[in-house]
């Protein structure tokens, strides 16, 4: 337990750091890129690790990859403040397709992920024979 967390932690350093470079580097004047890109980005990549390198991994890395470091770097809470924040400037529509577009493109993005990791890797309990 103490290496899960330890793992969560430093993953989750390392993702707030990651999500603040892509809000510094990613231009965002009205529809917030940043938050769209860093979503699918991090939707493809945790279904990916998923996919390939979950049944490979211990426990604590499953954690500090999935709830530390992508967790960090992708967050729903963005999403939401985005669409509010949207919706109060009159842009109800723009909000709306905003909203739309972060669900599709994840959940496609999920959808690639598990398909490119697929059933590829060997087990756990596979490895450890």
């Amino acid at each position: 337990m103490p290496l899960t967390l330890l793992a969560v932690f430093l993953g989750g350093a390392a993702g707030t750091g990651m999500r603040l470079a892509a809000d510094a580097l990613i231009p965002s004047e009205g529809f917030v890129l940043s938050t769209l890109t860093v979503n699918v980005v991090g939707s493809f990549v945790l279904a990916l690790l998923v996919g390939r390198a979950w049944p490979r991994v211990p426990e604590w890395m499953r954690a500090g990859l999935g709830a530390g470091l992508l967790g960090a770097f992708t967050t729903f809470s963005a999403i939401a403040v985005t669409v509010v924040q949207l919706s109060a400037t009159g842009e109800p529509i723009v909000a709306a397709g905003y909203l739309l577009a972060s669900l599709a493109l994840g959940l496609a993005a999920g959808v690639v992920g598990l398909w490119l990791g697929g059933d590829r890797a060997p087990r756990i309990d596979e490895v450890n024979e």
